[in-house]
């Protein structure tokens, strides 16, 4: 446990609330490093053994478990540390200076959640001057700092190309496998998309296909994909391009706040069916967090079904729904041979990559600065998370 300060022998320890003052929350001037927290909320957040368990960090105690009146009865305080004493039974729990820094309170802005169009870079074309981000295979696997470049770019851009994949069947799988789980679909684990003689899905034919989401008939939708290239048209057409839906939701907001509304509030269906699957799920085109902020875009109009409206509604909600298209861009070139396959992930294990790179990073920093340690240059594990684009 890290010694507190408690000032010269006899002296009351500094900030500590006096006996019978009736302190129920540390948010008086002799607290600062506790000020606006509730009594409450530190409880909730104790670290001790009994609390939180030390390996995996994990809760111990439910909300029910914690007393309906808890006080703060009392604070010791150093530069590094904090004890709290709670009432009514004299619990103790000790925080960190800097982790009291970190958690308590609301994070900077609101950006809490890097899900949401806060935490993203928007996007056209013409922003990115030498293009998309880019990403060489050879060396995503053997430098963990290219690897969280590659894979930080999908969660602020959405997109990143993957160059110098081998051009083998499944070689997709083996970039998934290197950063997240497969999610698996009626389409399998892993799916061609060239053309076929009589596709189930519009992706399998070589007509042009507009921006859109994919999978928006899913609940919950796969919010990653994986396309791999092994065979281009040499004769042009077969294009990819890429639309960043977000920018395209914050522009709607901007230039027709009405059609906003519109497509943030009404419920739509998607739909699909072939032989072996019937896909239905509900949402609006945008979706938003509780802030209000875009965190969600459900786009395709091959899979809209009939959206069931009053007439007055219907009209708003087709006019509102042009208004987004024509704000995302125009799709590819189709009528070319090429073959395409791919996968789906989930980005909260691309997130997770993310951070255990730079905890890692972190660690490997930490130890260099330690006499008699040498840097680590182990690969950072990749087990469990993410995708991108490859190409």
């Amino acid at each position: 446990m890290t010694s507190l300060a408690r000032g010269p022998a006899g002296a009351e320890p500094p900030g500590r609330a006096r006996p019978g003052d009736g302190t129920r929350e540390p948010d008086g001037a002799g607290h600062p490093a506790l000020r606006g927290l509730p009594a409450v909320w530190l409880r909730a957040n104790c670290p001790c053994a009994d609390c939180q368990d030390p390996g995996s960090g994990q809760r111990l105690v439910a909300v029910t478990d914690l007393p309906a009146d808890v006080t703060v009865a009392g604070v010791l305080a150093s530069d590094t540390a904090v004890e709290v004493i709670f009432g009514p039974d004299g619990h103790r729990a000790v925080f960190a200076a800097g982790w009291l820094t970190r958690y308590g309170g609301p994070g900077p802005d609101g950006r809490d959640d890097d899900r949401t169009e806060d935490a993203k870079c928007l996007w056209a074309a013409a922003d990115l001057g030498g293009g998309i981000p880019q990403g060489w295979w050879p060396r995503y696997l053997a430098d963990p700092e290219h690897r969280s470049a590659c894979l930080s770019a999908v969660l602020t851009h959405g997109v990143v190309v993957l160059h110098e994949v081998p051009c083998e069947p499944g070689a997709v799988l083996a970039v998934a496998r290197s950063l997240g789980y497969v999610r698996e679909t009626n389409y399998g684990r892993l799916f061609d998309v060239r053309a076929e003689p009589a596709a189930a899905n519009l992706a399998f034919t070589r007509l042009p296909i507009a921006p859109h989401t994919d999978n928006p008939y899913r609940d919950p939708v796969p919010t990653i994909q994986l396309l791999h290239c092994l065979h281009a048209a040499a004769d042009g057409g077969g294009d990819s391009t890429f639309t960043d839906g977000f920018r395209a939701a914050a522009g709607l907001r901007r230039r027709h706040p009405e059609a906003f509304t519109c497509l943030t509030t009404t419920p739509v269906t998607f739909a699909y069916a072939d032989a072996t699957a019937v896909l239905r799920a509900t949402g609006p085109m945008i979706g938003l967090d509780p802030r209000g902020r875009i965190r969600q875009i459900r786009f395709n109009g091959r899979s809209l079904a009939p959206v069931r409206l009053p007439a007055a509604q219907a009209r708003e909600f087709y006019a509102a729904y042009r208004a987004f298209a024509e704000g995302g861009g125009s799709g590819g070139r189709g009528n070319a041979r090429r073959h395409l396959q791919g996968c789906y992930a989930d980005l909260d294990g691309l997130a997770s990559t993310v951070a255990v790179l730079a905890r890692d990073q972190a660690g490997r920093a930490g130890q260099a600065g330690q006499p008699g340690h040498v840097g680590q240059t182990d690969q950072a594990r990749g087990d469990g998370q993410a995708g991108q684009a490859g190409s």
